[in-house]
């Protein structure tokens, strides 16, 4: 019993690693594709620096995420995609800043479902340590 818990364990913990590495591989070759409507928000939510941010972020979620995807050093990968969601989440996702916009409702979920993926990137870096 042991032993296909284990197998169960690697199973989850690959999958898992490779969905979230996945969640940040895709919108970083999409602020490829889109790279001035991405600025034009970042700019627009008020982010300091954004037209050096914007490449930092795309570097950072494509390169980091495959990082994950493949096993590599993922607790460092780990903790510097929450830093980003982190901060992806206080500059974009500013749903106190929206009360009574209809898109209130929108921003708040997604800065809670942000808090989720944060939250799975710190676990996912309490684990990295076995994998990386």
């Amino acid at each position: 019993m042991s032993n296909t818990l284990n197998k169960l364990d690697t199973l989850t913990f690959t999958l898992g690693r490779t969905l979230l590495g996945t969640y940040f591989l895709l919108p970083g070759i999409m602020k490829v594709i889109q790279y001035y409507s991405t600025l034009d928000l970042m700019l627009k939510q008020g982010v300091p620096l954004a037209e050096l941010l914007l490449p930092v972020t795309i570097a950072l979620q494509i390169g980091l995420g495959l990082l994950l995807i493949v096993g590599k050093a993922v607790r460092i990968s780990a903790l510097m995609l929450f830093g980003l969601t982190i901060l992806i989440n206080l500059y974009i996702h500013n749903f106190w800043a929206l009360q009574g916009d209809p898109s209130y409702a929108h921003e708040l979920q997604n800065f809670v479902k942000n808090l989720g993926i944060a939250a799975g990137l710190l676990v996912l870096s309490g684990r990295g340590q076995k994998d990386s």
